[in-house]
């Protein structure tokens, strides 16, 4: 990415670097347009609080006489603490879930517990065995492909699922804002039951007993029969995310852990190492690029902010080739491997693509992101006409 004379947004830092990334007239990408059109769709300020509100009035409403009114996924960082500190504001009662992968860093454990106890938010924990999710990653490595968190993803998601099935929950609130964490092409961060299964069978040796796995039956059944809904009450809130980490330390005890999806140790592993060193990709993109369109950095600031090198630390480098087994060698080969994509394995890509008309249902009813329709059920990836 670090290219020179190459065309840039005229808004914010992403270029023609970017997979699928397309210009207007004035030179603004089509993110921004997909960004803005978020916008239109999930306002925030005054507007947004009504929204929130009809929506807090809906989740109380499908879990009336329930102990938990609805599931909220945990990891430890920002985004999720805090929406589970405004959903209790706003008078719901979550049930936190976490899908500890074995990675955790110290700071994100403690994170969820300062927070959730000082809210008195019950949680539960899902663990994989370390043995098994570690080789699911090191197969990941092996395969060569660029997705090695394709799993945790999956795992997490396929938890949320099954607690709300089991306490007969309709609604999973996610805590992903588009105007903070960017839209992320689908070359970079694909995803599904049916990949992870794929690289898993072929790279693997230790077999899957413990780890979570969503197969496209389980996803139609969860959505579709089930009724469980997917939402994102950060796309309505104002979410001005310096002022929120100060807000958090200050009331909580919460702790800052350096950078987005680093509050776990193999992702900032594969955000640290793996895409700059071996794909050449600085996912500090997303977020920086997210916080021009939503107003909080200017394109200088952000730009400034990328000329920071990425660091891996070496404690990360070495707990990776120590949890694989792995010599420094043996380590550098992989590293080394030829590159392959989601493209390279089976998937449920051209499954979804199929489905497409009843995703367009589950979308309009709550049930289904619209970013998965639009980067998973379109050949383009990014839900423009065809």
């Amino acid at each position: 990415m670090g290219v020179q004379n190459i065309q840039r947004c005229s808004r914010c830092i992403y270029d023609e670097t970017v997979p699928l990334i397309k210009f207007n007239e004035d030179g603004l990408c089509n993110y921004c347009e997909i960004h803005d059109n978020l916008c239109a769709q999930y306002p925030d300020g005054e507007a947004g609080e009504r929204a929130l509100k009809s929506l807090v009035a809906k989740i109380k409403q499908s879990a009336k006489g329930k102990k938990y009114d609805c599931i909220v996924g945990v990891s430890g960082g920002c985004d999720s603490s805090y929406l589970i500190v405004r959903l209790v504001e706003l008078g719901l009662k979550p049930l936190a879930v976490h899908f500890d992968n074995t990675w955790n860093s110290e700071i994100a454990t403690q994170n969820i517990y300062k927070v959730l106890d000082s809210l008195n938010v019950d949680l539960e924990t899902y663990v994989v065995n370390n043995k098994e999710f570690d080789d699911i990653l090191k197969s990941f490595m092996l395969a060569g492909t660029n997705h090695v968190n394709a799993a945790t993803d999956i795992g997490l998601a396929s938890v949320m699922y099954s607690a709300a099935a089991k306490h007969g929950l309709k609604y999973i609130i996610e805590g992903h804002s588009f105007r903070t964490e960017g839209i992320a092409p689908l070359n970079w961060a694909y995803m599904d039951g049916r990949y992870i299964t794929s690289i898993h069978d072929k790279f693997g040796s230790v077999p899957r007993k413990t780890f979570p796995n969503m197969s496209l039956s389980q996803f139609i059944y969860w959505t579709a029969v089930k009724g469980i809904k997917r939402v994102r009450p950060l796309y309505n809130m104002s979410y001005p995310k310096e002022q929120v980490k100060e807000m958090l330390a200050r009331k909580y005890g919460w702790e800052w852990y350096g950078g987005h999806h680093l509050e776990n140790r193999f992702v900032a592993f594969a955000h640290q190492y793996i895409f700059p060193k071996r794909w050449n990709y600085d996912l500090r993109y997303l977020g920086h690029a997210a916080l021009c369109r939503s107003g909080q950095l200017t394109q200088d600031e952000a730009l400034k902010l990328l000329e920071q090198d990425v660091v891996c630390p070496q404690e990360f480098i070495d707990l990776v080739k120590k949890r694989m087994n792995w010599t420094d060698e043996e380590f550098d080969r992989v590293m080394s491997l030829p590159k392959k994509t989601w493209t390279d394995f089976p998937t449920y890509k051209k499954h979804f693509e199929i489905l497409r008309p009843l995703f367009s249902v589950l979308v309009k009813a709550g049930r289904v992101p619209e970013s998965f329709y639009m980067k998973f059920c379109f050949k383009n990836q990014l839900g423009e006409k065809e």
